[in-house]
């Protein structure tokens, strides 16, 4: 960021800032940005390759004694946790920023006990209440937020193309579930008698497979759930179960205890909440079935998030201007495919605090969240000279 001319700093949440006032340091800035932190097992782009196509067409701007030109500050953000893998809890950087995040935040605490403000700590990062409730930013100091990331999936690799304009992001919600039973011997309690955790938790797995896969065969149309919004879920209701762990997790005895998370998503937010109702609704007349006891906790929620149509209208002009840069064409009308997002980013929780716009650039096969997630080195120019192409707009 200092290579690029940017004024530096991080702020208590661990974000990492970079600034440029321009010619108009008093008008409303502009962000970009993306996110630092990675999954487990993960790869190389996934949030970083946003954070670098800004830097690095900040830096053209500069190398070409550009940059002082901007008729508006921009700021770039590298957000500190947008996955919730350590906590739980997704966004806490952006969050922050919008004035969304809970200061109760400040104390949930990961699998060893330690607490997101204690992780800060260990980091020289001195994080109270009051300093959390100073990170929000004045909704009138900022004119938009774009974000640059790679798609997650297979459609721009299938069209052939490197960038794609984001239309909307689908909402979420994070659920775990716990089932207890009764622990038992593996060898001596009968197959009749047990109440047995493990088996419950399977059915109530299947249970929302299927209810996702078909969900015109489980909800009820009514006032609440008409017909058009069971049609709105076709293409976008995605159901996961991806952790599950059990006590006391020995191989000759009936579990006492299962926990499994769900991920459920969805460009309706009605139809989302229709599916979160009909499972929680099966799965207690299921665990009554079994005489296990079950819980179910809302970990998060975000409602789906729509780009804003001008912005969006600015990043596929800017877009264009990439491709034919690129590829030395000449015509105006190039193709630039529109795309929803399947995958929460760091824009839905910025677009509590102004409007958002974003583009996608395509990755191989469509992996992520993985060792084998890639990007083009000639996609990773495509998506920084659509950033360039975009600030100069400012210009």
């Amino acid at each position: 960021m200092g290579d690029a001319g940017l004024r530096t700093w991080i702020d208590h949440m661990g974000n990492v800032h970079g600034r440029v006032d321009g010619i108009n340091p008093s008008e409303k800035a502009l962000l970009i940005g993306s996110h630092l932190d990675t999954v487990i097992d993960a790869g190389y782009f996934d949030g970083s390759l946003g954070i670098i196509s800004a830097i690095s067409a900040l830096k053209v701007l500069k190398a070409t004694g550009r940059i002082g030109k901007l008729r508006q500050p921009v700021e770039v953000i590298a957000f500190s946790d947008e996955e919730g893998v350590r906590f739980q809890s997704t966004f806490l950087g952006s969050a922050a920023i919008a004035g969304t995040l809970p200061v109760t935040t400040l104390h949930i605490h990961d699998k060893g006990g330690m607490t997101v403000q204690g992780a800060l700590r260990e980091n020289s990062i001195d994080i109270t209440e009051e300093t959390l409730l100073k990170l929000k930013y004045d909704q009138e100091s900022v004119s938009a937020y774009v974000e640059v990331h790679i798609e997650q999936g297979p459609v721009l690799e299938n069209l052939g193309l490197p960038l794609g304009l984001v239309k909307g992001i689908a909402g979420q919600t994070r659920l775990k579930v716990t089932v207890r039973g009764t622990q038992g011997h593996a060898g001596t309690v009968p197959m009749n008698m047990r109440q047995d955790p493990m088996v419950a938790s399977a059915e109530l797995i299947l249970l929302l497979e299927n209810l996702c896969r078909r969900p015109e065969s489980y909800l009820s149309y009514d006032d609440q759930c008409p017909s058009s919004t069971v049609k709105a879920l076709a293409g976008s209701l995605v159901c996961t179960v991806g952790e599950i762990s059990t006590w006391p997790s020995a191989s000759n005895v009936i579990p006492g205890e299962v926990k499994f998370t769900v991920d459920i998503r969805a460009m309706d937010d009605t139809g989302r909440e229709a599916i979160l109702y009909e499972f929680s609704k099966r799965m207690h007349q299921s665990c009554n079935q079994r005489n296990v006891y079950c819980l179910i906790e809302r970990k998060h929620d975000a409602n789906a998030v729509i780009c804003d149509p001008e912005l969006s209208s600015q990043l596929k002009s800017a877009a264009g201007v990439a491709f034919r840069r690129i590829s030395g064409e000449t015509a105006d009308d190039v193709l630039v495919p529109v795309l929803m997002s399947g995958a929460g980013h760091d824009a839905m929780a910025m677009s509590h605090l102004t409007k958002v716009g974003m583009l996608f650039v395509r990755c191989r096969g469509g992996v992520s969240h993985s060792p084998a997630e890639h990007v083009l080195d000639d996609d990773v120019w495509a998506a920084g000279t659509a950033v360039l192409a975009f600030l100069e707009t400012l210009l």
